[in-house]
């Protein structure tokens, strides 16, 4: 007898599996989730039916995603990349959609039905691509920036393009009416919305805020997702849409980035499921029986890279970068899904073209990360001019630095590689800095600093950045994937140059120093010696001896602030925290195995962890010694990671 927990402790354990899996492979999740949903969907195992609780659960899915989308909803973003935005990304989802209705009229597919799998072609993956371009450092690239563009307009036309969809499922002699209607429905409820919503929502969130109670704000978060997407509906409108103005109007106040933290839990989970049910709308075997689905995955991916690639040029993009824009986006994206599942349920589409279009987008979904994984050799091999304007970069890095000698190389130009290239110049230091931000390039050229474009993890680069030459490198962003990356060409070409390496905190000091870098500075540590230093001086303790302690804590490589205990206001990602050091403290209560023994003698180094002080009726030792000895009622704080130091708190209490 199945129960209402049963398909719930399925879809929860097929959840868990599948992210496992696709973490394990380097994948995106909602890949994973799509084969799931095929595999335990009615039209395979038949694990789940499709049923109407399932379906609400996904269309809150929906709605959180499109919250999501409302919180990065930025106007000054919009101004500064409008060409992109609103010329490339208008042009490129204007005709996307113009070509596949074509195609469908000519095949005798209803206009209505055109339209909504235009729009739906026309979308790309934000959430793989944005996550693809930031492994690969290249959001702020020539090529990267457009994505990213062309992106956000995608995001946007899905707004207007779920007010159509109801629209365009009435009969053909109402349909200019219901379209009239539902326009200015939208304009109604939007411009109230907006224009009344905007005073109330920041008001309200302060009075719920000065509560200071965490579980009040995130109940206030689902109140406001939901309860703004309940008005949309009550219009007539979209859940969807509701939830992207609730978003939007967040997202102009002081709070979006706590409520973007809050509200993604709930938003991946139910996103997860969302993409369940639309693989349980994919019956395969209809897809096998058809025969053309290949067909219709490469003709799809290639129509679209074409025309992308055709835009950006016309746009004034090199053709190398039109070429990497058009590869990245000419798969389907998860807003497709959205379109399709409203036209779905409003009837505009039947099995026979639902089917083959579906598994279509899950294909070229399946397939975009290899696509993308092989971009460069592609282009390399098909764009001969790309290999002119990446020689022409080098030959621009050469020229700058072919005159410097003993010089440093800084490998990135934020603030600070700013700051420590105006510290060099004013020791007479020269210096070579390697940045991607054509805008950060251009001013800082202008104002005759020595900057070039360039990609500091790429071992060509380095040389022609003069790295044979160099007295010293630095690595001034905190990137460690990347500092390693630029670590293991220096090791490779000088063994013996010294690089600094800027990091986040001290979790990464041994990782980047066991990989060649002569120091690691890291910037809690260095907050932490900055914030000791003004607080002794502060309370009357001598310049020369505060001096003294920071030197010794330096010397001593940051021993003294390696670690911390954590609390529940630190902001790490769940799943790195049990990998990283911290400082934990155990009582030695009665009849501890460790009363009595030395530290040496307890070895709970063996276990990978660190005693860095124990504390004996309210003394602190701040460097015990393998023969300090554990009595009753001591404090002993240990180093290292929440599993070692599990089995090292075992070991002193029970031996």
């Amino acid at each position: 007898m199945e129960t209402t927990l049963e398909p719930v402790l399925v879809l929860l354990a097929t959840a868990v599996l599948v992210v496992v899996i696709c973490r394990t492979l380097r994948m995106p999740p909602l890949l994973g989730y799509l084969i799931v949903g095929v595999a335990i969907g009615p039209h395979a195992l038949g694990w789940i039916r499709d049923t109407e609780e399932v379906r609400v659960l996904a269309e809150i899915g929906v709605v959180f995603l499109m919250f999501s989308i409302g919180l990065e909803f930025s106007l000054p973003k919009l101004v500064t990349m409008r060409r992109i935005v609103f010329g490339l990304g208008l042009a490129q989802v204007l005709i996307t959609l113009g070509v596949v209705l074509a195609v469908a009229l000519a095949l005798g597919i209803g206009w209505q039905a055109g339209v909504v799998l235009g729009g739906a072609v026309a979308m790309s993956s934000t959430a793989i691509l944005a996550k693809l371009l930031a492994e690969r450092y290249e959001l702020n690239s020539p090529h990267g920036r457009q994505i990213i563009g062309i992106l956000l307009f995608q995001d946007l036309a899905v707004v207007p393009l779920l007010i159509i969809i109801p629209a365009l499922a009435a009969r053909p002699e109402d349909l200019l009416a219901n379209l009239g209607i539902a326009l200015a429905k939208a304009a109604a409820v939007l411009a109230v919305l907006l224009f009344i919503g905007q005073r109330t929502m920041r008001a309200w969130f302060h009075l719920v805020a000065r509560q200071k109670s965490s579980e009040l704000f995130v109940l206030n978060v689902l109140l406001v997702t939901l309860g703004v997407a309940f008005v949309t509906e009550l219009a007539g409108l979209s859940l969807a849409l509701g939830a992207f103005v609730a978003g939007a109007l967040i997202s102009e106040t002081e709070y979006r980035y706590q409520v973007e933290e809050d509200i993604k839990p709930f938003r991946d989970v139910l996103l997860g499921l969302f993409f369940v049910t639309i693989g349980m709308l994919l019956d395969v075997r209809i897809v096998v029986e058809s025969g053309w689905v290949s067909a219709l995955v490469v003709a799809l991916v290639v129509v679209k890279t074409l025309l992308i690639l055709g835009l950006a040029r016309l746009f004034g993009a090199d053709p190398g970068v039109a070429l990497r824009t058009g590869l990245a986006l000419g798969a389907c994206g998860e807003f497709g899904f959205v379109l399709l599942a409203h036209a779905d349920n409003a009837g505009l589409l039947g099995p026979g073209v639902l089917q083959p279009v579906l598994a279509a987008m899950v294909l070229s979904m399946l397939i975009a990360p290899f696509i993308i994984d092989r971009s460069e050799f592609l282009v390399r091999r098909w764009v001969s001019a790309d290999w002119m304007s990446r020689a022409m970069q080098l030959h621009n890095i050469a020229v700058r630095s072919m005159t410097a000698d003993r010089h440093v190389v800084i490998c990135g130009y934020g603030r600070s590689g700013q700051n420590l290239a105006r510290f060099l110049e004013q020791e007479h230091i020269p210096v070579i800095a390697l940045d991607v931000d054509p805008q950060r390039i251009r001013e800082a050229a202008a104002a005759g600093e020595s900057v070039v474009f360039g990609d500091a993890a790429r071992r060509e680069v380095l040389v022609a950045a003069g790295l044979m030459r160099a007295r010293a490198l630095a690595i001034t962003y905190s990137d460690t994937p990347s500092a390693l990356k630029i670590l293991g060409h220096v090791q490779h070409l000088r063994p013996g140059l010294p690089v600094v390496v800027r990091t986040l905190d001290d979790s990464e000091i041994d990782r980047l120093k066991s990989a060649g870098a002569a120091e690691v500075v890291a910037e809690v540590m260095e907050g932490s010696l900055m914030l000791a230093s003004s607080t002794l001086m502060l309370l009357g303790t001598p310049l020369n001896r505060v001096l003294r302690r920071i030197r010794e804590t330096r010397v001593r490589r940051y021993s003294l602030f390696r670690g911390f205990y954590r609390g529940v206001t630190d902001e790490d990602d769940a799943e790195d925290q049990s990998a990283q050091p911290r400082l934990h403290s155990v009582m030695v209560v009665p009849g501890a195995a460790a009363i009595g023994k030395s530290l040496g003698e307890i070895d709970v180094a063996s276990l990978g962890v660190e005693v860095t002080a124990v504390r004996r009726r309210n003394v602190r030792t701040v460097t015990p010694v393998a023969g300090t000895r554990v009595e009753e009622g001591d404090v002993v704080v240990l180093l290292g990671t929440a599993e070692d130091l599990a089995a090292a708190e075992m070991k002193l209490l029970q031996g």
